[in-house]
């Protein structure tokens, strides 16, 4: 009896549920998680931002739905190490940015002995994501989604496997698999990263002192974030960056020049047309080799306390069982998938990361929605074109549609409107008037093209334009609605109205 009531326990069965027969054998009643097979009508496999999301959907809609997770906790890497940890070390770094530059000082807030408790700084980053995690898992037993801790791996065309550390594995047949697998750092040749010195993102999260010297490698989004968190906090922060311009792909050009000199105006350094061909740790200090990628005889040695690598991601797609199922990668690593999200087996789906289109959480969301209602039997239909770019620097940078640059090789013509936010009352009032709101629209018809904003809360106003964007609206549209006043909100009706009459009025 003692042995089954243990038996019990760790399978979460309750003793009640547990009968004595009369020759001594005990007897499972009303046990679903004892056996190792399930019957599902969809298997997500990841709880990422796409994965968590269309597992939800997909339950509201009424499919019997199973999300295998590989990792301890569930929301990916945008919960527990990406976009929200470093959110919250962005917000309180800027805070002790302000206080301890002088900002405040300027502002009347007169701020002494202003210290940083990083222990601190770290906790409420943590306490944050715990509580993000947790509330997925509360949304999966709200909605009935039945999680499987596991890595989920396909062993058949309506079959995954959740493969167990201790060996063991679940099975669940199912009628449809979602492959909602995420992405994973790059890596950096010859460079090893130890998440103490040498650092991917996720060791740049959770450093325990401030590096007098970081050199990031690479200076697009991910890197420009965490490069301003550290210089914020008094690390001397140098980017390495292949390109001529920051920023990564997408952002216009105008944009990534202003960009770049408001973060030099901030402190941090940046060496353009650069790039890495070694690193070697020296006792605490890290060596780096550069070249410049158009001369390479021009060579030097750098150094620093903490190297960043930041060369982007690829997606996760390692032992899935794609191989064994006939599904083939592309050049990068990425799941083909039409337009229904289906791979070339007509009931296996993927989105996020591990397919085409930008890696970006949002893009998932919305395709794991969509994907589920498409299965569904609903329409599938989604606009990359009026998928956002946010960078949560300070100022923000955010961008939707086509930039200058993309409108120009496609031979569009096209028209400008620009208004600055130093012209604007909110942000002149709030002493964040660096940047600026450019509108690009069609010359023909005055559809809006694209939307470029760098400047305060630039991350909430871009949302404006995306909507305009996704329903058709033209500069016109956006210049005769009634925006509050004072907000920052303003300078996009502004930029509007110059894109259509040609001036705005307060500039």
């Amino acid at each position: 009896m003692q042995t089954a009531l243990r038996n019990a326990t760790s399978y979460s069965i309750k003793p009640s549920n547990l009968i004595r027969c009369h020759k001594g054998v005990l007897s499972f009643l009303h046990h679903r998680d004892y056996s190792t097979t399930h019957e599902a009508d969809i298997v997500v496999i990841g709880s990422g931002p796409g994965g968590y999301v269309a597992a939800i959907k997909a339950a509201q809609l009424g499919f019997k739905t199973v999300c295998i997770e590989k990792d301890p906790t569930l929301g990916g890497t945008c919960l527990n190490v990406g976009c929200i940890p470093s959110k919250a070390l962005l917000n309180n770094s800027h805070f002790y940015h302000m206080a301890h530059s002088g900002d405040l000082n300027e502002r009347g807030v007169v701020c002494d002995n202003v210290k940083l408790d990083l222990d601190k700084l770290m906790g409420q980053k943590t306490n944050a994501v715990k509580a993000l995690t947790g509330g997925i898992a509360q949304l999966f037993k709200k909605n009935k989604v039945n999680l499987i801790s596991g890595h989920g791996k396909i062993t058949g065309v309506n079959q995954v496997t959740a493969l167990k550390p201790d060996g063991s594995s679940e099975v669940v047949n199912t009628k449809n698999i979602l492959i909602a697998t995420g992405s994973e750092v790059t890596p950096f040749p010859g460079i090893e990263i130890d998440e103490q010195q040498i650092v991917s993102s996720t060791g740049a999260l959770s450093l325990k002192e401030v590096p007098k010297r970081m050199i990031v490698i690479g200076a697009g989004v991910i890197g420009l974030e965490l490069g301003s968190v550290w210089s914020r906090l008094g690390a001397e922060v140098t980017a390495i960056e292949f390109l001529t311009s920051i920023g990564g792909i997408g952002i216009d050009g105008e944009v990534a020049k202003t960009f770049q000199k408001i973060l030099t105006k901030q402190g941090l350094k940046f060496r353009m047309g650069t790039k890495v061909t070694g690193a070697q740790k020296t006792g605490s200090t890290i060596k780096v080799n550069v070249e410049d990628v158009k001369n390479s005889d021009k060579k030097e040695e750098l150094e620093c306390e903490v190297l960043l690598v930041c060369v982007g991601r690829r997606p996760y797609t390692h032992n899935l069982g794609l191989e064994e199922m006939g599904i083939e990668r592309d050049q990068k690593g990425r799941v083909p998938v039409n337009s229904h999200f289906q791979t070339v087996i007509p009931n296996i789906y993927a989105i996020g990361d591990c397919i085409h289109g930008p890696m970006l959480a949002h893009k998932a969301e919305d395709e794991g929605i969509i994907c589920v209602e498409g299965i569904k039997g609903g329409p599938v239909h989604i606009d990359y074109n009026c998928v956002p770019s946010v960078i949560y620097t300070h100022p923000e940078v955010g961008w939707v549609g086509r930039s200058e640059e993309d409108l120009k090789s496609e031979g569009i013509a096209y028209k400008v409107g620009k208004f600055p936010f130093m012209a604007n009352s909110r942000a002149k009032t709030n002493n964040e008037a660096d940047g600026f709101v450019k509108v690009l629209a069609d010359k023909a018809t005055d559809r809006i093209l694209g939307t470029h904003i760098i400047g305060p809360s630039a991350g909430e106003l871009i949302n404006e334009a995306v909507l305009a964007q996704e329903y058709g609206a033209s500069s016109e549209d956006v210049a005769r609605v009634c925006h509050a006043h004072p907000t920052c909100a303003e300078a996009l009706r502004e930029a509007n109205l110059a894109s259509y009459f040609g001036k705005p009025i307060n500039f």
